[in-house]
């Protein structure tokens, strides 16, 4: 922590009939929005929440304690930024000697690191010390720039990457596109870390996400698969919904628990097609999902089940369900590369 950026690392009222035994979907585009405006509210009212499974559950409650230390943080932007620093590995090491859950380089260690857990020592390698560490300093930094203008998060966000100096004497964010793209990162991953506190807006790309994996129905699965040629056109799960967004123009990470954090996460009731629909043995740890599908209406999903089968339709609702993500550009553009 405490390391520079570049060092750090539908469409809505579709109607969907699906005919598994002629291997087709067909999608009836009634209007942009309609069925949207009439979607239930999601969570409200208090300090944000952490959407479910978000933040694996050995860090879940450290995360919830300590992301409301102060006003200028939250559980889901303290999670936005672990996730940012090492995808929640508390043995993550960067080439600039950050360690740790958190990140930190061991000068700002030394200065901010505190005893989280109260058993005596602090211990970077801890996450019991290093997230209430990562809290208390984004603290610590709103502190400095409390009088500055503007919002009082961005500022601090803005501090922890540039320097308070720079935020003081800019009066806001100062003007360096490093600074300014690290804010608007983590202030976009908050929100798939964050329980979703109204309707979650419908996606305008689903339509053509659903289309491209429409076209793939009947191609056999190819473990590791992305849909090049030389793999004769063949996919794996996020293979197939990589490829299908990228063809709309969003570009997804590669493996599904990274795709999980490409935008805010509609309950079950308020799934739309064009939701990434994902799957896990761990109902409590976004981390280790293990499948993801494309959601295209009435219970079924588009999806690249396994090796010695076909790209095809399949049911959501089974124990393994984990939740969905609806994708959104920004919400792809703000996720790490590294992670």
């Amino acid at each position: 922590m405490g390391e520079s950026w570049a060092m750090r690392k539908l469409w809505v009222g579709a109607g969907v009939a699906v005919a598994l035994g002629m291997g087709f979907v067909m999608l009836l585009v009634v209007g942009v929005y309609v069925v949207a405006g009439n979607l239930a509210n999601g969570i409200g009212g208090g300090s944000k929440k952490l959407a479910k499974g978000s933040v694996p559950a050995a860090y879940q409650a450290l995360v919830q304690k300590w992301g409301n230390l102060c006003p200028a943080i939250n559980p889901a932007l303290l999670a936005a930024q672990l996730y940012q620093e090492s995808g929640f590995d508390p043995k993550a090491q960067s080439h600039a000697a950050a360690q740790g859950i958190a990140q930190f380089i061991p000068g700002t260690w030394a200065t901010h690191g505190i005893d989280g857990d109260g058993d005596g020592d602090r211990d970077v390698w801890d996450p019991a010390d290093a997230i209430p560490s990562a809290a208390s300093y984004d603290c610590t930094l709103a502190s400095y720039v409390k009088d500055v203008p503007g919002n009082p998060t961005e500022n601090m966000l803005a501090s922890y990457n540039a320097g308070a100096y720079a935020v003081i004497q800019y009066q806001g964010v100062p003007p360096y596109k490093e600074t300014q793209n690290y804010v608007e990162v983590i202030t976009t991953l908050e929100k798939s870390f964050a329980a979703p506190e109204t309707r979650v807006e419908p996606s305008e790309q689903a339509a053509g996400a659903i289309a491209y994996a429409q076209d793939k129905l009947g191609t056999p699965y190819l473990w590791g698969g992305t849909g090049t040629a030389g793999q004769g056109g063949r996919f794996d799960c996020s293979g197939l919904t990589q490829a299908a967004y990228e063809s709309v123009g969003i570009k997804l990470p590669r493996v599904a628990n990274d795709q999980y954090n490409a935008g805010p996460h509609p309950s079950r009731e308020e799934l739309l097609p064009g939701d990434l629909v994902f799957f896990s043995d761990d109902l409590t740890n976004s981390r280790a999902i293990r499948h993801v599908g494309i959601y295209v209406g009435g219970g079924y999903m588009i999806d690249a089940p396994r090796t010695g089968a076909v790209i095809r339709f399949d049911k959501i609702d089974t124990p393994d369900y984990f939740g969905a993500t609806r994708v959104t550009e920004d919400g792809a553009k703000a996720l790490p590369t590294t992670v």
